[in-house]
């Protein structure tokens, strides 16, 4: 009886031990499945859900971007103060805010006693001046044949050169005030005065009213041709060197935020703005566009410093403190996790080969199923240093070599670090 006892207990201590080692072996198995660190693996289902796309590093013109602002302006030539020139009351006015204009355009009408004694001064030097240019041949010709006194030559010369200059200062001022000087001399008087436009371009602004008096240096109406008009921008001290002329601006105005425009550098200022330390740059707009107002705020970019450089999208990059990481396609890592998957079946399973030979029928079926559903890729993490951005792209600088047709993960690098990681926490528990 003791006999059978004692072999009892040592087949029990037998089989804990075979259990215990059985236990060991499979954790063994376990941790040799773990994945490889920096490597994510993703199943077809997961690449759709993702639109994982693969692509190639880029070749492309990479630019420093400079941001800058503004308004809308018009070159000094393109716009024009009117003014009266001589006071006078407002008779009438010709134009409405808004209106186009052209140069000679009648604006308004003015009147004032002023004009009349002016015109009539005029009239008067005019007959004089022609009676003292006649007295003046007649004592040149006598002075000149010794029949005459110099005392009266040099007179009529005098009064007639006095009357010449004042003829022709009047004339002047005549034809300032857009009067005729020819008809005032046929003894046509009026008593008004027209006020035209100097340039092409749109009334901005009236001051007058029918009635009111005007003074000479008044301003009656602002007169602006848009169809000259230009960006002027606002660059800081510390982008100034990166401007030069010729280059590109893209830019958006303040009631179009939803349309870009672009415009090229034809000028840039020589001295700082005192409160903001910035210059002014002139740039012309290149597209043809309606509605543009002088004053307009505007805001906008440039690229400078242009630089054929490797390049990719930036969805392929993703930023784990100072560092920054891409995603390439690692098929060896996916070959040393299916020879671990095999390796780990053999001598796990050979216990339970009669089993998996009697469900063949049913488990050979699901196998294949699950291989087309489930064609895995592996993605490995890899270093990299960035540089410039723009438009979407940004400059990459390999710290290891890699080879020419990579494939690399274009888009969702961050969703597969996130899943890295995920796998690394689950590893780690």
């Amino acid at each position: 009886m003791k006999t059978k006892i004692f072999i009892a207990i040592i087949t029990v201590a037998t089989l804990i031990s075979c259990s215990s080692n059985k236990k060991s072996n499979q954790e063994e198995d376990v941790h040799e499945e773990d994945p490889v660190e920096g490597v994510v693996i993703l199943n077809k289902n997961q690449q759709e859900a993702l639109n994982l796309k693969l692509g190639n590093f880029m070749m492309r013109n990479l630019t420093t971007v400079v941001k800058t602002n503004g308004q809308l302006e018009v070159p000094p030539s393109s716009s024009a103060d009117v003014t009266a020139i001589i006071g006078g009351n407002v008779k009438s006015i010709k134009v409405f805010h808004g209106d186009k204009v052209s140069r000679g355009q009648l604006l308004a009408v003015l009147e004032h006693p002023d004009y009349i004694i002016l015109q009539e001064e005029f009239s008067e030097v005019a007959n004089k001046l022609e009676y003292l240019e006649k007295e003046y041949e007649r004592q040149k010709e006598l002075f000149e044949n010794n029949v005459g006194a110099g005392k009266d030559y040099q007179q009529a010369k005098s009064e007639y050169n006095t009357a010449k200059a004042k003829y022709a200062g009047l004339k002047s001022r005549l034809q300032m005030i857009n009067l005729s000087p020819d008809k005032i001399e046929e003894g046509i008087i009026s008593n008004t005065v027209n006020i035209l436009s100097p340039i092409n371009g749109f009334v901005n602004d009236i001051n007058i009213k029918v009635g009111s008096y005007a003074d000479a240096k008044d301003i009656l109406f602002e007169v602006t041709d848009n169809s000259a008009i230009h960006a002027d921008f606002m660059i800081y001290e510390k982008d100034v060197h990166l401007v030069k002329e010729g280059q590109k601006v893209h830019f958006t105005v303040s009631n179009r935020p939803d349309e870009e425009l672009t415009a090229t550098v034809f000028a840039i200022g020589k001295e700082f703005e005192a409160n903001s330390r910035a210059v002014h740059i002139h740039a012309n707009i290149n597209e043809k566009v309606s509605g543009l107002i002088s004053g307009m705020y505007i805001s906008g970019h440039l690229h400078t410093d242009e630089k054929f450089t490797r390049t990719l999208p930036n969805d392929a990059i993703v930023t784990e403190g100072t560092k920054s990481y891409i995603f390439i396609q690692d098929n060896e890592a996916l070959e040393s996790k299916t020879n671990d998957e095999h390796d780990g079946h053999d001598h796990g399973t050979e216990e339970k080969a009669d089993a998996h030979t009697e469900n063949d029928e049913h488990s050979g079926h699901d196998n294949d199923s699950g291989h087309n559903n489930n064609r895995e890729m592996a993605f490995r993490m890899v270093e990299v240093i960035i540089g410039l951005k723009d438009d979407g792209y940004t400059e990459i600088h390999l710290i290891d070599s890699l080879p020419k047709n990579t494939n690399v993960v274009m888009n969702a690098a961050y969703y597969l670090l996130a899943d890295m990681k995920k796998e690394e926490t689950e590893h780690d528990h």
